[in-house]
């Protein structure tokens, strides 16, 4: 079964989760994809009817703007667990509210994060299906949907 995830419906729940969970106006940003330098990555795979993934990428200071929105606190200055923990959960909310428009049955797995410098993350048999620049006070971020073939 194919389901169709459309830009529109993927910034409605990108801003969404940002608004109601941090209370963080974001909007959709025509900025070119740039996964060079320091960045993070969370994702969730959806399996089920329908396969892919969501992505998350940005960088260290905008994880740690999150982390402290989320969780009422000042900013951490280093990316540490707590960091790690929401991000990969704003992938998680991403994705859970994707999979509210999918076929019963989707299951969504628990959520990875990556860091470091550089690096290239490859979901095998995956294809992009959307990735949307948002911007924010911090600067611009993206979310990556992709399908894989199940």
């Amino acid at each position: 079964m194919q389901t169709e995830i459309s830009v529109e419906i993927l910034v409605q729940i990108v801003e969404s989760v940002f608004m109601t969970m941090m209370s963080l106006d974001v909007s959709p940003s025509d900025a070119s994809w740039k996964p060079t330098g320091d960045r993070l990555t969370s994702f969730v795979h959806l399996t089920g009817d329908w396969n892919g993934a969501v992505l998350l990428d940005c960088n260290p200071r905008q994880a740690c703007l999150f982390a402290g929105l989320i969780l009422s606190m000042d900013p951490p200055d280093i990316v540490d667990d707590d960091v790690r923990d929401v991000l990969g959960e704003l992938a998680n909310m991403i994705g859970g509210n994707m999979k509210c428009s999918m076929p019963t049955g989707v299951r969504l797995s628990m959520p990875t994060v990556m860091e470091g410098r550089d690096y290239d993350l490859r979901i095998c048999g995956s294809q992009i299906l959307e990735r949307v620049a948002f911007q924010c006070a911090e600067g611009h971020f993206w979310v990556t949907v992709l399908v894989t073939k199940g």
